[in-house]
Parts: C-alpha cells; structure tokens; sequence
C-alpha cells in the first residue's frame, strides 16, 4: 500500500457543506502541489439522468428499488474513476456524496482498498444555514420545472437519506466535523493516514480570500450621537452608500451581510443594485450592541440622567452591560456565530462583504486581530472607510482603505 495516496470520503445528510468542503480541500492541496481531483455523485447523475427524474424525491427513497440501483451504480462509477485517478498520478481523491448508510460505506471500504481511506462526516443542525442553503440548492436547474415545490421535495429528500444514516464509528479512521464551526467533534485514525496533518489544519482553519467589513454609512442618529435604535440614513448617508457600491461595482458580490436593522440595509441594497446576481442576507447575529435601558440616548443624556451607568461603564468597557442590555463580552458568540454563518455560505466565492456597526465591526475585527480586551471597544471604525482583510494559511492582510 502506498504511503503517497488517499482517499477522503465524504459523508452527511443533504446541505451540510460536503461539496464546499471538497472544493476547499481540493483547492488548499493543490495549492500545496498535491495531485487532488472530486468525484462527486449528483455531477453523474445530472449528466446521465433526465432533471426532473433526479429532483423529486422518491428518487432518494430506500423503497424504490430502480433508483437505488441507478444511485449505486453511480457511486459504482464515480469509485471506479477514483481508483483510476490515483493509480496514474493522482494523490488524492475526493469522494462526494451522501454516504449516509453502513451499507454504502462498507461497499466503499471493500473497493478502495489499495490505498489509506480517510471519512470525513459533515455535521449542521443550525436551521438558520439549513434553510438558507436549501434556498441556494434549489436555484440549480435540476429544479427549475419545480419552482413551487422545490424546497418541499428537497426536505423531503433529506428525511429519506435521514431514515438511513448512520454516522461514522465502526470505520477505522475519521473525523466527524462540525462544518459549521469548522470544529472536529470526534476523530479517529487506526492507521498511518498521508497528508493527515495537513488535512486537519484545513479542516479548522476559517479562510477568507476577501473580506470587506463595511459600517454602516451616516445615519440620523449619527448626527444627533445617540445610540441603538432603527434610524434611516441621511442624504450623505446614501451618497456614501453610492460610493460604495461604485467602489465595488466590478468586485463580484454574491451576498451581502447585513444586521437587521435598516440602516445596514439600506446601505447594502445601494452596493447589491450596481451587483449582477447578488443577495442581501440580514442575520440577527449582527444586529449592533444591545443598550437596553440607554437605547436611542445620547451620551450626553446617559451621564446627565444615569451617571452611574456612565461611569461604569467608562471604566470597564468590554466587560460593562448595560441594564436590561448586553457587553462586548455577551454579544461576542452571538457576533462570531454570524461570521461563521457568513463563511459557510459565502465559501465558494472569493469575496465576502459584511455590513455591520460599529460595535459589531470592532468584534468581528477582533476576531482576526487577536486584539486585547479592553481594546476591543476602542478599534477605530469609520463610516467614510472600510476593512479588507485576508485570512488564509499562507497569509495575513488587514487594511483601512477609502472608498471615495
């Protein structure tokens, strides 16, 4: 058996992020000059199998004994390609599919057996992702004689592949994987597996090609130094955000995160309308610090009226919650939770863009700067500039760059 070769086979349940992980793999040990080709089992079937026969789905039912052969004589094929693959001068070979059963992977086990085999089981029950990477999923014109029902006969085939599954525990080596966090819940490695260092630094690591972390542009409460609430933004608050979408016109954008508060809105619907093709997301995790009692007061009225909140605060910013509201501290799993859920979504493209607050933009920021707490509440955040920040193995980059 040769120490040189690997196979990593994927497994989970539909819309866990199997086929980002397997470009993201691909796409890293090449980087690193390592052979590496997927082989993924939907491609075969939407090549050789009428659309509207591989959407519905009773074609994933356990019962339907025609398409259960069709789908093994699949993987049947796509094993074969692999073996193929790295018996000329392939290093590794990516297996993409549902794997959800014992059965399945056993057949796999069986077959490939001439070089280390690795599983990988993706994990996500966040149904926030799940929701919106079915709304994804479906844009695929495999379901374009579906519009209307799409989504239901996607769930549908996620509860036929969940009657069968099994997760990863009698294999001999794996790792089951929350794809989400991009965290390892459980591992396993019998043998000696090539390249496996190298594998899981991939596997937790949270890349980013291109980030742009936006504020949201001048709002009314910005001229007035009150905080919190929902206010519109001003005439130069939307000349601002035209700015920035000529700024980035020619940056393709597929989403745009937002808060869900309409100033982050507003400003994203500006840049999304000089885009081809791009979404606003709004996630509640971004929505800005929460400051409760003092909500929509200036700084001014809180020393005036509640000096003792003012005064607190000013002397332990990061840790200080205001009454009935949050901290940095207590709104920072809630911040990173967002960012994860914009990297999970967002991995196939080469840029992501966030539109946050202030507050929510020195966390984020944070998040990659390693800075010291009492810090944190400090990191200078514009409205009139904007962060690009690149976060891979290989490299660091963090700049304020003018948009005008």
């Amino acid at each position: 058996m040769s120490d040189e070769k690997l196979y990593i086979v994927l497994m989970g349940l539909p819309a866990r992020g199997k086929s980002t992980l397997a470009m993201r793999l691909r796409d890293a040990f090449r980087k690193d000059g390592i052979s590496t080709r997927i082989f993924n089992n939907g491609k075969l079937r939407r090549i050789y199998l009428p659309l509207d026969e591989t959407a519905r789905s009773e074609f994933y039912s356990a019962e339907n004994s025609a398409a259960v052969e069709l789908r093994k004589g699949f993987a049947r094929m796509n094993m074969e390609r692999a073996k193929a693959y790295l018996r000329n001068s392939g290093q590794i070979a990516i297996l993409d599919a549902t794997n959800a059963g014992r059965e399945r992977r056993a057949t796999i086990e069986k077959y490939l057996n001439d070089h280390s085999l690795f599983f990988i089981e993706c994990i996500n029950d966040d149904e926030d992702i799940l929701n919106l990477s079915i709304r994804e999923k479906i844009k695929l014109p495999e379901f374009s004689h579906i519009k209307d029902k799409a989504a239901t006969e996607f769930l549908k085939r996620i509860d036929y592949y969940r009657m069968i599954y099994i997760p990863l525990k009698v294999e001999r080596n794996y790792i089951r994987i929350d794809s989400l966090q991009n965290m390892i819940i459980e591992e396993k490695h019998s043998d000696a597996i090539p390249f496996y260092d190298r594998l899981r630094d991939y596997l937790v690591t949270d890349e980013v090609k291109n980030l742009f972390l936006i504020r949201h542009t001048e709002t009314e409460y910005n001229l007035m130094n009150r905080i919190g609430g929902d206010p519109p933004l001003t005439e130069k608050g939307k000349a601002q955000a035209t700015a920035l979408g000529l700024f980035f016109k020619k940056k393709k954008l597929s989403y745009i995160f937002t808060s869900k508060k309409m100033r982050t809105i507003d400003t994203a619907k500006v840049i999304c309308e000089m885009q081809d093709n791009c979404r606003i997301i709004p996630l509640k995790e971004f929505d800005e610090i929460k400051a409760g009692i003092c909500e929509r007061m200036t700084y001014g009225d809180i020393e005036k009226n509640m000096p003792h909140v003012f005064k607190k605060r000013g002397t332990n910013k990061y840790h200080y919650v205001y009454p009935d509201g949050e901290s940095y501290e207590t709104m920072k799993p809630r911040i990173i939770q967002g960012v994860k859920k914009a990297f999970f979504l967002n991995k196939r493209a080469d840029n992501i863009m966030i539109v946050g607050h202030q507050a929510v933009n020195r966390m984020i920021l944070s998040h990659f700067l390693y800075r010291r707490e009492d810090d944190v509440p400090y990191i200078y955040i514009p409205q009139d500039r904007f962060y690009h920040i690149v976060s891979t193995q290989d490299k660091k980059l963090f700049e304020l760059k003018r948009y005008d």
